[in-house]
């Protein structure tokens, strides 16, 4: 898993709890702990994906841009980490019966697993998120 994924939930939960008013890059950067390119990357990615929406100019920023109940982190995951869980194997003797099927079947095991992940990943979506946060209030 990347840092993008945490840096996209931060992003909208950031947003989520701010859903009256556009919120700035560097203001979400601020927050995250991270430089604002890094944050503007993940934020192109999520508008893309139809998560936020932006304005430019004056009073422009970033806003929420759809039902908190209907992101799950799964959703996010996809966009920003799918396959970071595949092993990563360097070139192997072909010509050994371990080298020869190792990736193969290192990455049947991880797909499972990813697998696995993404349906924990879908039973949590933005609102628990933002509850959670609530609660540590």
């Amino acid at each position: 898993m990347n840092s993008d994924f945490t840096l996209a939930i931060h992003s909208l939960t950031y947003l989520a709890l701010q859903l009256d008013r556009m919120s700035t890059s560097d203001a979400i950067s601020e927050s995250a702990g991270v430089h604002p390119v890094r944050i503007r990357k993940v934020l192109s990615l999520l508008k893309k994906h139809g998560f936020i929406k932006s304005k430019e100019g004056t009073g422009g920023g970033f806003i929420f841009a759809r039902d908190l109940s209907e992101v799950n982190l799964w959703d996010i995951y996809k966009i920003t980490s799918e396959g970071a869980l595949q092993p990563k194997c360097p070139d192997s003797n072909e010509a050994c019966v371990v080298g020869a099927n190792m990736q193969r079947v290192l990455i049947s095991i991880f797909l499972g697993a990813e697998e696995h992940l993404g349906e924990y990943l879908k039973h949590y979506t933005l609102k628990d998120i933002v509850d959670l946060i609530h609660k540590e209030i």
